[in-house]
């Protein structure tokens, strides 16, 4: 089973420049197959997701994440994710380049298994915001809220971790970001809760 993959470029070169061993765990973009919401709290971000694009739209990426997302449902399914983390020697997850959390059962079973993984560090971007911001997360569980869904309201820009996309870096610099478009673990940064993203 290969639930955790680093084929994408961009994470393959954040491993690279961070001496770390990145890897991803995604879902379906938007619904599943059935019409299932796997992003319940996406608006505006429909439009332009990039991960309903390219590679993204490959018949045998969409039925791999569809089986992930099958996975998900099964009780074994974070001793699944465990054997891989371990014998991957994972030193960051990012958990979905495309999906995100679709229930607060979901939510909590990688909350669970970052607390249970320590010196592992899990993050991502994500549009569910209530159910991050309830939820009792260890300091390794690190998550940015992405505006251009249905809870945008949630995110307080002068403190929570945020992202923006903007149309060139000129734009992003200027109102203040830093710029993660090429290096996935600014998102995890220390020193500036706004995250910036080109558009692509």
């Amino acid at each position: 089973m290969n639930l955790l993959t680093n084929r994408n470029s961009k994470i393959k070169h954040t491993s690279k420049i961070n001496n770390s061993r990145i890897f991803v765990f995604d879902l379906p973009a938007y619904k599943n197959k059935k019409g299932k919401l796997i992003c319940p709290f996406s608006k505006d971000c429909v439009k332009y997701c990039y991960a309903q694009n390219g590679f993204f739209t490959f018949k045998s990426v969409k039925n791999k994440y569809e089986e992930n997302y099958k996975l998900t449902g099964q009780d074994n399914f974070p001793d699944l994710i465990k054997k891989e983390l371990d014998k991957k020697k994972v030193t960051h997850l990012r958990i979905h380049s495309s999906g995100d959390f679709y229930s607060k059962k979901y939510l909590n079973t990688w909350v669970n298994l970052a607390i249970k993984n320590p010196k592992i560090v899990f993050y991502g971007y994500s549009k569910s915001v209530k159910m991050i911001k309830e939820v009792k997360k260890p300091n390794n569980f690190k998550f940015v809220f992405s505006y251009g869904g249905k809870q945008d309201h949630l995110i307080d820009p002068k403190k929570d971790f945020h992202s923006k996309i903007f149309k060139d870096k000129k734009d992003l610099l200027n109102f203040g970001y830093i710029d993660a478009s090429k290096n996935d673990l600014i998102a995890i940064n220390k020193t500036n809760n706004k995250i910036g993203l080109i558009y692509h």
